[in-house]
């Protein structure tokens, strides 16, 4: 069994994701960490029963402060993995080199097109005729890791923008908690999975 924190700084549907995931799997996400005391996450975790760790970024401290300041704080919850899920903060090299290969992230477009926190917008605008989801590991830059997988989804003449978040949304919830049971199994992820445009269907799945 093997243990993973989860960094989310918004609603949490992501982590919800994975937590459902992870209750057909002899893995447990061992904490919270949340950087917004009124986050959706945080309700989350509590109806869950996982431990919450609240992170304060502020401009009186440096972010290797406050992350060499949580390092010590995840020693009482030793995970293998950490999984960003919509944690809205770009990490320093402290936590990064603490955990080398071991922090994966989410991102709504294909990288390397789109990074940054426009990335459903700008995938949505741009025309391209494949748009979709990338999970990837974590290094300095701003989402340049090693890329994991890709979930491609085909773009449908006339969609909102609306409609096509629901659409990125369902794939990421169905996709990122498989990646990260995969490699808990051992196992490497398919690089990049060409799936339906309907938000219903079963996707593949590598977790078993």
């Amino acid at each position: 069994m093997a243990s993973i924190a989860v960094f989310a700084s918004g609603g949490g549907s992501n982590f919800r994701a994975i937590l459902t995931a992870f209750q057909q799997s002899p893995h447990r996400v061992a904490v919270l960490v949340c950087d917004r005391k009124n986050a959706g996450a945080v309700e989350i975790a509590r109806e869950a029963e996982i431990p919450v760790l609240a992170i304060r970024y502020s401009k009186e401290r440096s972010r290797e402060e406050i992350e060499r300041e949580l390092l010590t704080r995840l020693k009482e919850y030793p995970v293998e993995l950490i999984a960003l899920a919509g944690f809205m903060r770009l990490l320093s090299p402290v936590l990064i080199d603490a955990y080398p290969g071991r922090i994966l992230n989410l991102h709504p477009s294909l990288l390397p097109k789109y990074p940054g926190t426009k990335g459903i917008e700008e995938s949505y605008y741009s025309g391209d005729a494949e748009l979709g989801i990338t999970i990837h590991q974590v290094d300095y830059g701003l989402d340049t890791g090693p890329i994991l997988q890709q979930g491609v989804i085909p773009r449908i003449s006339g969609e909102s923008l609306k409609d096509f978040e629901v659409r990125i949304h369902a794939l990421e919830h169905r996709l990122y908690p498989d990646v990260i049971l995969t490699i808990l199994n051992g196992r490497r992820p398919s690089p990049r999975l060409v799936c339906a445009s309907d938000t219903h269907v079963d996707y593949p799945t590598n977790a078993t």
